[in-house]
C-alpha cells in the first residue's frame, strides 16, 4: 500500500466545502475552546484571546456589504481597577450620574456588598480598517458608505462583542456587565458638556490606559482616533494596564486638522460644539445614508479621517 499523507485544516475544511465565513466560525470555535482550556489564574491573556479571536476570527466582524468586508482590524485591550480615583472624578467631571463600576455592578447583580477593588473593567479600541478608512478620507460633507455602515454595522459587532465577552466570563463563574447594553444605561444632560451618558467607554478606555482625548472630544490611541470602543465590568482582579500619559488630551498636538475637516464648523481652537455636530448628523447624514446607501443609519468622521491622528499617535 502506497504511503498515507495527511491534509492540513485548510485543506479539510476546502474538502468540506466550508466556505470563508464557516472557517471564520471554525477558527473562533477552536479559539474559544482553546480560551476556555486556559489556566483562569493567568486571566488577562485569558481575556485578551477571547476579545482579539472574536474580531479575527468570527464571521459576525462584519459590515454587512455586498464584499462582506471586515467592520474591524485587531482589537487593543486595556484594563482598570475598580478602585480607580478616576472613577469617582468621573462624576465631577462628566456629571454625578455617571456610574463607577461598583454602582454599575451593584445595581445588575443586587450586590451592594462588593468593593471596588474586587472589580476590573476591561476596554476594548476597535480600529477602523485601512478600506474604511481611506475611503471616508475622501469625503467633506457626507460619509462614505463603509464609514456610515462602520457607525451602525460596526456597533452591532461591538454589541455582539460585549455579550461574548459577558458569556465567556460567565462560563468561567466570573460576574461581569456590559454597562453600555445594560437596563443602566442612559443618556443624560451634563451640565459642563451638554450631552452625556451613564457609561462613557471612551473615558473607560482613557482610564485603561488605552488613549487621550483630542480636541473633538474623539479618542486618541496607539491605532489613532478612527476607532470604536467597549467595555465590560467583570468581577476578577487583573492588573491594570499602567496609563502612559499625565494629561487628558496628551496625545492631541492641536494641529487643527479636526478643525479644518469639520463640515459642521463645530470643531474650533476651544473645542466640540455638540449641538452642531449632533444637527449635522440628524437630518443631514441621516437623510444622506438611507438616501444613498439604503439603510438607517448616519455618521460623519470628518474629524477620524484625513487627520494627523487617524492612525496613530501624532507626534
Amino acid at each position: 500500500m502506497g504511503k498515507k499523507e495527511g491534509i492540513s485544516r485548510r485543506q479539510f475544511l476546502k474538502i468540506a466545502g466550508v466556505g470563508a465565513a464557516g472557517m471564520g466560525a471554525v477558527r473562533l470555535a477552536m479559539g474559544v475552546a482553546q480560551a476556555g482550556q486556559m489556566d483562569v489564574d493567568n486571566p488577562k491573556v485569558w481575556i485578551e484571546t477571547v476579545i482579539k479571536d472574536f474580531i479575527d476570527y468570527s464571521p459576525e466582524n462584519t459590515l454587512k456589504n455586498k464584499a462582506n468586508d471586515r467592520a474591524f482590524e485587531t482589537p487593543l485591550v486595556g484594563f482598570s481597577g475598580g478602585d480607580d480615583p478616576l472613577w469617582e472624578a468621573y462624576k465631577e467631571h462628566v456629571g454625578p450620574f455617571h456610574l463607577t463600576p461598583q454602582e454599575i455592578f451593584a445595581l445588575t447583580f443586587w450586590n451592594w456588598g462588593v468593593r471596588p477593588e474586587e472589580l476590573t473593567v476591561i476596554s476594548w479600541i476597535l480600529p477602523q480598517t485601512a478600506q474604511t478608512k481611506a475611503d471616508n478620507r475622501t469625503k467633506d460633507f457626507y460619509p462614505s458608505e463603509r464609514w456610515a455602515r462602520a457607525r451602525i454595522m460596526g456597533e452591532e459587532v461591538n454589541v455582539k462583542l460585549r455579550k461574548h465577552v459577558v458569556a465567556s466570563l460567565k462560563a468561567k463563574g466570573i460576574q461581569s456587565v456590559a454597562p453600555a447594553i445594560s437596563p443602566q444605561f442612559s443618556i443624560r444632560i451634563s451640565p459642563k458638556y451638554l450631552f452625556a451618558s451613564t457609561w462613557s467607554e471612551r473615558h473607560a478606555a482613557y482610564a485603561s490606559g488605552l488613549g487621550t482625548f483630542g480636541l473633538c472630544d474623539g479618542l486618541i490611541t496607539p491605532v489613532g482616533k478612527a476607532m470604536r470602543t467597549g467595555s465590560v465590568v467583570a468581577r476578577i482582579r487583573i492588573s491594570p494596564t499602567p496609563r502612559p500619559y499625565k494629561d487628558h488630551r496628551e496625545y492631541c498636538i492641536l494641529c487643527g486638522d479636526c478643525v479644518s475637516r469639520c463640515p459642521a464648523e463645530a470643531v474650533t481652537e476651544e473645542g466640540h460644539d455638540k449641538l452642531k455636530c449632533a444637527k449635522h448628523l440628524f437630518p443631514v447624514t441621516s437623510n444622506y445614508v438611507i438616501r444613498h446607501f439604503g439603510f438607517k443609519g448616519y455618521g460623519c468622521g470628518m474629524c477620524q479621517t484625513g487627520v494627523s491622528c487617524e492612525s496613530k499617535i501624532p507626534s
